[in-house]
């Protein structure tokens, strides 16, 4: 019974229900209360106006005549009292079922206006409701992508500015004799270049992969292959650091059906990242293993780790741990672990981090399917 009540047809029905016993009941009670004095009083006139006629035909015309005049009167005063009573009931449940569709009609203008912290309230559990359910989860979803799209254009305002910043004031230094026009000089205005170019070309790639503006071409990929390009393509980087890069893959390994470009992107931004932030001396490892029907390939790393507040953002466009340090470092744009954790969703898997904290290295893991699962 209780589950009829929460359905909005249920709702409707219900109400029409009242409307016709509310007319019903003030019929009834009409009639009872007006028909003994309407029928007193037409008696009594046709006693008065019967005075002196005999016990004919005439008389049962009038007794006739009186008692459907009686009646017409006691249901005139009937269906008018039913009428206005039906009609003040079916205003009192309009209004109450109607109420929660003026409220969401008012907070979808105000959403239209920009307003996206517009919230209306839930009562009962009818389709009503879970309409005014879905539209706060809208709202709140809007509220958070313009959120970040504010984000977004500060942080790109940001990063911006950065570097071009520092080569203005390196030609500012130039054009006032300030800096020496020599090749040292030059050089770092090429990497400041080089620097804006690279987030140029990141933010570009961030918003084909964001908006999945992109084909993947899948077929069967071996892991091997997939680590020593990765390794090849890295190794003059570790070197300049004289780190470690190496790989640890059983001999077992299933392939993989992935787009071997895109998943090769990954293994290279988890990787260059790893050897980013790890010291001079220090050791990258990439890994693979088998688990249940998927692969789970891993990049560890000897570096500076990450506190536990951090984990759960990293994944997220534009943050770094600690952002003085990565300029300081040389850090990247901070969208590559974003472009990274889209590609790996986009072939159905997942991408995680894990560190013990700080100063006690990072594991950089994300799964696959493998082609024989």
């Amino acid at each position: 019974m209780k589950y009829i009540r929460e359905r909005l047809g249920a709702k409707l029905f219900l109400a029409n229900l009242a409307v016709v016993l509310a007319g019903v009941v003030i019929l009834a009670l009409t009639i009872q209360l007006t028909v003994p004095a309407a029928f007193n009083r037409h008696m009594g006139m046709m006693a008065i106006g019967g005075m002196g006629m005999g016990q004919g035909q005439g008389y049962g015309r009038t007794l006739f005549e009186n008692f459907r005049a009686t009646l017409f009167e006691s249901l005139g005063y009937a269906v008018t009292a039913s009428v206005l009573a039906a009609l003040l009931v079916s205003l009192l449940l309009s209004r109450r079922i109607v109420a929660p569709v003026h409220t969401l009609s008012a907070a979808s203008q105000s959403i239209a206006e920009g307003h996206y912290e517009k919230r209306v309230q839930v009562d009962g559990a009818d389709e009503i409701a879970q309409l005014a359910t879905n539209f706060n989860q809208m709202a709140a979803q809007l509220e958070q992508v313009e959120s970040m799209r504010r984000q977004l254009i500060g942080d790109v305002t940001h990063e911006l500015r950065t570097p071009l910043t520092s080569i203005k004031g390196y030609m500012e230094g130039l054009v006032d004799g300030v800096l020496p026009s020599t090749p040292e000089t030059f050089n770092q205005i090429h990497r400041e270049a080089d620097r804006l170019s690279r987030l140029v070309d990141d933010l570009q790639e961030l918003s084909r992969v964001e908006a999945k503006a992109y084909s993947l071409d899948i077929r069967s990929v071996a892991i091997p292959a997939l680590v020593q390009t990765t390794v090849k393509r890295l190794a003059p980087q570790a070197t300049a650091k004289r780190i470690t890069l190496r790989s640890d893959l059983p001999a077992d390994l299933p392939p993989l059906l992935v787009d071997e470009d895109r998943i090769t992107q990954v293994l290279v931004n988890l990787t260059a990242n790893a050897i980013q932030y790890t010291p001079e001396g220090g050791d990258v490892t990439i890994s693979a293993a088998r688990v249940g029907d998927e692969i789970h390939i891993s990049i560890k790393d000897t570096g500076i780790g990450i506190p536990p507040e951090h984990i759960g953002n990293l994944f997220t466009r534009f943050y770094r741990v600690d952002k003085s340090r990565s300029r300081q470092a040389g850090g990247g744009s901070g969208i590559g672990l974003t472009i990274a954790r889209h590609l790996v969703e986009a072939h159905g898997g997942r991408i995680w981090v894990e560190s013990q904290g700080e100063g006690r290295g990072s594991t950089f893991t994300f799964s696959l399917k493998s082609a024989r699962s």
